[in-house]
C-alpha cells in the first residue's frame, strides 16, 4: 500500500518505536517517517507506506510550529525534563520582561544542536555518544525562527509558540529564553503542531502532489519512460539545474534531476 499521512505521535514513546506500532497496525513492512520528535514530545508527525517512502525529500514541510513549556530555574543535560538534575529558585519575573526575552529568539541565526541529539557523528547518533561518555563537536546550523509568540507565564513555567526553519532545536530557544531571563530553564512540554503544509487530520490519505516542493517539467519526446531511457535536455521543456518532476503518463509520478553532467531519475515510476 502506497499512502502519505499525518500520524500524532503521544509523548513518552520514540518515533521510531511509534512507527513500529503503526506498521502493526496498518500491517505495512514498507514505511518510513520524516522529521524525528524527542521521546517526550507529541505532534505531527508525516508518515509514508510503500513507494510513498521516497518522496520525503522533496515535500514542503517548513515551516514547522511547536508549542514548548519551560520551566525557569530547571538545569537539565538534555535540556528538557528527562534528565532534570536540580532546580534553582527564580524570582517571579516581571511580563513584559518575560514576553521580550522570547520575542528576541526571533531571526536567522547559527544554533549548536545538543549533544542529546539525532545528529550522526561519524554514522552514530550524538545521544549513543554521549552515553558512552565519548567525546565529540557539533557543528552550528544556520537556522531561522520565523515567529515566536508568548502563550502564558504561570511562574515558573512559560510556554511560548516558534515557527522555524527545519533542523531547529525548540530545546535550544528555550534554554536560549532561559538565559535572556538569568537563569536555567528546560522544557517540560513539546507539541509539533504543523510541519510545512501537514497538519493532523485523523491520519487521512494525503495526494502528495499537492505537497511536492517541486516544479513540474514536461517531457517532449516520444520514448516509454517505463523503461527509464536516457533523457536528452531537447527533450524537456525546462533546462536549468535542479529537480522536477514528470507526469508522463499523467498517473505515474517520475522525479528527475539535471545537472551539467547529465539528467538523471531520482525516482522512476510511482502509480498515483
Amino acid at each position: 500500500m502506497d499512502k502519505l499521512f499525518v500520524a500524532y505521535k503521544p509523548p513518552f514513546i520514540t518515533s521510531n518505536g511509534f512507527l513500529k506500532k503503526l506498521k502493526w497496525q496498518n500491517n505495512q513492512k514498507d514505511a518510513g517517517f520524516s522529521g524525528i520528535l524527542d521521546p517526550f514530545a507529541k505532534g505531527v508527525l508525516i508518515v509514508a507506506f510503500g513507494k510513498y517512502t521516497k518522496l520525503f525529500r522533496f515535500l514542503k514541510k517548513t515551516p514547522k510550529t511547536y508549542k514548548a513549556t519551560l520551566y525557569l530555574g530547571a538545569y537539565s543535560e538534555t535540556l528538557d525534563l528527562d534528565k532534570i538534575e536540580k532546580v534553582q529558585k527564580v524570582d517571579k519575573l516581571d511580563l513584559n520582561k518575560v514576553k521580550v526575552a522570547v520575542k528576541s529568539i526571533e531571526g536567522k541565526q547559527k544554533q549548536l544542536p545538543p549533544k542529546y541529539s539525532a545528529k550522526r557523528i561519524d554514522g552514530k547518533r550524538a545521544y549513543e555518544l554521549v552515553r558512552k561518555n565519548k567525546d565529540f563537536k557539533l557543528k552550528e546550523s544556520k537556522i531561522e525562527v520565523f515567529q515566536s509568540k508568548f502563550l502564558n507565564y504561570s511562574h515558573p513555567f512559560l510556554s511560548f509558540e516558534a515557527t522555524v526553519s527545519e533542523g531547529t532545536y525548540i530545546r535550544v530557544l528555550g534554554q536560549d529564553i532561559a538565559e535572556k531571563l538569568g537563569c536555567n530553564g528546560a522544557l517540560t512540554f513539546l507539541e509539533r503542531t504543523k510541519e510545512g503544509e501537514f497538519h493532523f487530520e485523523d491520519e487521512k490519505s494525503l495526494d502528495p502532489m499537492r505537497y511536492l516542493d517541486l516544479r513540474e517539467n514536461f517531457y517532449l519526446g516520444d520514448k516509454d519512460l517505463d523503461f527509464g531511457p536516457k533523457l536528452k535536455l531537447d527533450e524537456l521543456q525546462y533546462k536549468d539545474l535542479g529537480f522536477y518532476y514528470i507526469r508522463k503518463p499523467e498517473n505515474t509520478l517520475r522525479i528527475i534531476e539535471i545537472t551539467e553532467e547529465k539528467i538523471k531519475y531520482t525516482i522512476n515510476g510511482i502509480n498515483l
